[in-house]
């Protein structure tokens, strides 16, 4: 498992970021679309395995499959480009602008979103035998969180949408971590360790991921979660967005930037003045 040392790995950040602003319309939406369809589906076998067998903790053991699957495959979450577009920017790469890092988000919020939303629907069949029965376990399940991550923080007013916020800027400060982590290694078994683990430490903690709540919200909605899609809207996937941004630009690709990319200047050894020899007197 070779291992590229951080002022190395931390150039391809920029480079990652740079090429990601450039891509064409239909690679980025495409490659997003897939992004939140395997990430959804990811999201589906771990709420899945946790009814199944009382243990949200093998859920949460199991989610990142997804995660290191999509990343393998070249694919594109929001929570990644948030983190890695904006470096290229400041960075003053030739061409990289403000309007070119925000058409790159709109592009990937849209592919993320459309693919998330399929496997949204395809589940909710699935769980319902067609819409012909009520909700299976799993689908009471996705139907109950739902609620209490939508109505459940509209109860608390600001309370909630302060925890709401800071729980989607410690996801994203997790999930960054995987993307950059796995530019630590060339080897595919080094990349997957390298994700895995921020990426149970966000899930197990149940961080708010605004591509996975791009499944388990509709999917709620549509299994008959007793919330609205203003509910889900205001009260859930704006506040992570911005939460999200935040959390993977400041935590984890401005302080790469700063300290591995433009590391400053190390201090010299402190210098202590000789003591001047003492004359004797005459």
């Amino acid at each position: 498992m070779a291992y590229i040392n951080p002022s190395e790995f931390a150039a391809k950040m920029i480079d990652a970021g740079e090429s990601k602003v450039f891509m064409s319309t239909k690679d980025t939406l495409i490659r997003a679309y897939m992004a939140g369809a395997i990430l959804a589906l990811a999201a589906a076998f771990a709420v899945t395995v946790a009814v199944n067998t009382g243990q949200f903790l093998v859920g949460a053991l199991l989610f990142p499959v997804g995660f290191c699957t999509l990343y393998l495959l070249g694919f594109d979450l929001l929570t990644g480009v948030f983190t890695l577009c904006p470096l290229a920017l400041l960075d003053k790469r030739p061409g990289v602008t403000v309007n070119g890092v925000l058409r790159n988000w709109g592009l990937v919020f849209v592919g993320n979103f459309a693919g998330a939303f399929t496997v949204a629907v395809f589940m909710a069949i699935i769980f319902t035998t067609g819409f012909s029965e009520a909700p299976n376990a799993v689908g009471q399940k996705i139907g109950v969180i739902g609620e209490s991550r939508t109505v459940g923080y509209a109860e608390h007013g600001f309370a909630g949408m302060l925890t709401l916020f800071v729980r989607a800027v410690m996801c994203n400060w997790m999930v960054s971590t995987g993307v950059v982590a796995a530019m630590l290694s060339t080897s595919v078994s080094g990349k997957v360790i390298a994700m895995w683990m921020p990426i149970l430490i966000f899930f197990y903690l149940g961080f708010e991921h605004s591509i996975v709540n791009m499944f388990l919200f509709p999917s709620g909605l549509l299994l008959g979660g007793d919330f609205t899609v203003m509910d889900y809207l205001f009260w859930n996937e704006i506040p992570t967005v911005v939460g999200n941004l935040v959390g993977g630009l400041t935590f984890v690709g401005a302080t790469i930037y700063a300290t591995h990319y433009k590391t400053s200047p190390k201090r010299g050894p402190a210098v202590t003045p000789a003591k001047s020899a003492s004359v004797p007197a005459e």
